[in-house]
């Protein structure tokens, strides 16, 4: 397993204790400290040996900085072969170079998603693609879900269909965005981004609606692509899929009322598979409650579902239950 940049500072960090950790995420930017932050909160084990490479890696980076300081990068070339050989210290060299180079549109994290939209709006979904490829899944499903129908099609099969860009065209872009975007922003060969996963996470992250509406779209326009995409999505009616362990986990973090609003409507088969991992007398209160509820409006029914699924992806987050997907491996009981 390839270990990432953002795994290599936490395991870092961590070594350091809690005071010297604090001290350097204070120097760092909010989306740096945010996706550190993220792989601390995910680290339980990690293997001496990752421990001693990474460590080795930064100590190496660490030496060849401060070579670079003193003499500048012929010197720290020189002094680095002949502690580490040549090969190796042209790979620290390389890595230093990379990490010297800024990701493209940073700046984004500092706009709002509303104003981002009503700039981007009237681009070529190519290029609402490549941004939105480019942003957190939280904000681009914000700035996806305030765009029309259509649009969001064409700009949700463009984001699962790009794989590579170059860094000229990136930059073009970046630059025109930038540019258009300075009055309301607070004072490798190619660039991989887009591609399915990423879809994926904007869309789970959007509300039912606009949700419904991409891959409806899609189906029309890619009907294996919207196949493929829904085979990696979770959706309500995908709780029968969930053995009975993770339903009644979900569960006891849902409180009653919600679960009345999420069942209105629903079929059959998902009615049965929730009242089936409840006491039978509160699977009775459950279904009276629903009863009760009356006519309601989609959209509140929607927001109940939207808010069980997002219960369902945390515990799966966690590890604490696991969803079994379209693509993965079968399993026997």
């Amino acid at each position: 397993m390839t270990t990432t940049g953002a795994r290599k500072a936490a395991i870092v960090l961590i070594q350091m204790g809690r005071e010297r950790a604090a001290s350097v995420l204070a120097h760092l930017g909010e989306a740096e400290v945010e996706l550190i932050s993220g792989e601390i909160a995910q680290l339980q084990t990690v293997a001496p040996a990752e421990s001693r490479d990474v460590l080795d890696e930064f100590h190496q980076l660490f030496t060849a900085r401060a070579h670079i300081v003193r003499g500048g990068l012929e010197f720290a070339e020189h002094l680095l072969e002949q502690s580490l050989g040549k090969e190796r210290a042209a790979e620290v060299v390389q890595r230093l170079n990379a990490m010297a180079v800024q990701l493209p549109f940073q700046f984004l994290h500092r706009a709002d998603p509303a104003q981002l939209r009503s700039f981007i709006a009237d681009e070529h979904p190519q290029v609402i693609a490549l941004v939105l490829a480019h942003m957190t899944p939280e904000k681009a499903s914000l700035v996806l879900s305030g765009l029309p129908s259509e649009q969001q099609t064409e700009v949700a099969h463009r984001i699962a269909v790009m794989d590579r860009t170059t860094p000229e065209i990136v930059r073009n872009v970046e630059s025109i965005l930038e540019r258009k975007l300075s009055s309301v922003l607070q004072p490798t060969e190619v660039s991989r981004v887009g591609g399915l996963d990423p879809l994926v996470n904007i869309i789970n992250r959007s509300d039912r609606s606009t949700e419904r509406q991409i891959v409806e779209g899609l189906e029309s326009l890619d009907a294996a692509l919207a196949e493929e995409v829904r085979s990696r999505m979770f959706l309500f009616e995908d709780v029968v899929q969930l053995d009975d362990r993770a339903v009644q986990l979900v569960l006891r973090q849902v409180e009653t009322s919600a679960l009345a609003m999420a069942l209105k409507g629903v079929g059959e088969q998902v009615r049965s598979k929730i009242t089936g991992n409840l006491s039978e007398r509160a699977a009775e209160n459950l279904m009276e409650e629903v009863e009760l509820l009356g006519p309601v409006r989609l959209a509140q029914v929607e927001e109940a579902q939207q808010a069980i699924i997002r219960t369902i992806r945390s515990l799966e987050e966690s590890g604490e239950i696991m969803i079994r997907r379209g693509s993965d491996d079968e399993f026997v009981d």
